[in-house]
């Protein structure tokens, strides 16, 4: 998986796309157990959740 920025232990990746377009513009992101999917656009979180300090880092 593309690792684009480690920074206080929250990784954040985005993965190529195979084929046809499956969702809008979007990076993930880990941080310990958590895992959250935010737009690339609007940096609206898409699914999962952070805490909120990380949340806010991100």
């Amino acid at each position: 998986m593309p690792e684009l920025s480690r920074f206080y232990g929250i990784v954040i990746t985005m993965y190529p796309e195979a084929g046809e377009r499956h969702n809008t513009p979007h990076f993930h992101t880990r941080y310990s157990e958590n895992r959250a999917t935010f737009s690339v656009a609007t940096g609206d979180p898409l699914a999962g959740s952070l805490p909120r300090t990380q949340h806010r880092l991100v």
